[in-house]
C-alpha cells in the first residue's frame, strides 16, 4: 500500500470489513546536508531517539529510497511513513529538486543523468512500495508547517537550512507548492542561495540575520500572513535584535518540527 489512501483516515486491512489504527508513524526529514528520522506516535511525541545520516551524493532515486530504508531499519517497523524532501512535489511526484540533481551535493554541478531521473520519480509509490506501509511523500517546508501552524488565518512558513523552504496555509487547509526560493532576490542570486547556508557561513550570524529580516520585510506585502514560522535548522541563528524588528506576528519554532510534523501532515486538508 502506497500514500494514495485518503490522509488522516484508517488505513484497511487484509480482511474486508477490517480496519486498523494507526499507531506509529516513521517521520523522515530529507535535506540537502543530512536525513534524520524517528518514530512518532499518534499524539505526535517521538518515541525513539532520532537518527541522522549524512544525504549522500551522488544521490539516485534508487539510492534515495535504499537510503530511506536503511534509516528505517533502525526503528520498529511503523504503521506507515510520512517523508519531507526538498523540491516541488505533487501528490507524492518529483517535480523538480534543487539537490539531488546535483553531483557532490549543493552547489555543485547538475548531473543530465540525475536531472532526468529525478523528474517525475513517483517518490510516494517507490518509497511505499519499499516500506510496504502507507506512506505521504510532501515537500519538507509541508511537513515541518504541519507540525506547527494553528490552522487559523493565513500562515507562511519558511525553513532556513541548506537554502530556503517553504509552505502556506490558509484556515489549516495547504495551499499548492511554491518554489519560491527559486525567485531571483538579489545580485543574480534566487532566495535560496540568497539566505542559503554558504552565504551564512560567508556573512556571520550578525549579517546573515539582517538579510533574513530584509527578505522577511519584502516578502510582508505579498503574502500579509496572519502568521509567520521561521523554521528549519537555520532558524536558531537568526539574532535575537534582528527577530524583535521583525515584529510579533514572526515566530521562531524548533527544527524537530520537520519530524514532529510527520503525524500531523495526514490530516492537513489540501494535502
Amino acid at each position: 500500500m502506497t500514500g494514495t489512501e485518503p490522509p488522516g483516515r484508517s488505513e484497511s486491512g487484509p480482511a474486508a470489513g477490517h480496519t486498523v489504527i494507526v499507531k506509529t508513524t516513521l517521520a523522515i526529514d530529507c535535506g540537502g546536508g543530512g536525513i534524520k528520522g524517528s518514530i512518532l506516535d499518534e499524539a505526535g511525541t517521538m518515541r525513539t531517539h532520532p537518527q541522522r545520516v549524512p544525504t549522500p551524493y551522488p544521490l539516485s532515486p534508487a539510492r534515495f529510497v535504499s537510503t530511506l530504508v536503511e534509516l528505517g531499519s533502525e526503528f520498529p517497523t511503523p504503521d506507515r511513513v510520512t517523508v519531507g524532501m526538498p523540491g516541488m512535489i505533487r501528490h507524492g511526484v518529483v517535480v523538480a529538486t534543487p539537490h539531488y540533481v546535483t553531483r557532490s551535493g549543493p552547489r555543485t554541478k547538475i548531473d543530465s543523468d540525475l536531472l532526468s531521473a529525478w523528474s517525475g520519480f513517483d517518490a510516494q509509490s517507490a518509497v511505499g512500495a519499499a516500506f510496504g506501509v502507507p506512506t505521504l511523500v510532501l515537500n519538507d517546508a509541508e511537513v515541518h508547517g504541519a507540525g506547527v501552524v494553528a490552522g487559523a488565518g493565513l500562515e507562511l512558513v519558511l525553513t532556513l537550512g541548506t537554502g530556503l523552504g517553504c509552505a502556506l496555509f490558509d484556515g489549516g487547509t495547504l495551499a499548492p507548492h511554491i518554489e519560491f526560493s527559486q525567485a531571483p532576490a538579489k545580485w543574480g542570486q534566487s532566495y535560496d542561495t540568497y539566505i542559503g547556508e554558504p552565504e551564512r557561513r560567508r556573512l556571520g550570524d550578525a549579517l546573515w540575520s539582517r538579510r533574513v529580516r530584509a527578505v522577511v520585510e519584502g516578502l510582508r506585502p505579498v503574502f500579509l500572513w496572519d502568521r509567520l514560522y521561521l523554521g528549519g535548522g537555520n532558524s536558531r541563528h537568526i539574532r535575537s535584535e534582528q527577530l524583535a524588528r521583525m515584529g510579533d506576528d514572526v515566530v521562531v519554532v524548533p527544527n524537530t518540527a520537520g519530524i514532529i510534523g510527520g503525524v500531523r501532515a495526514w490530516s492537513i486538508r489540501g494535502v
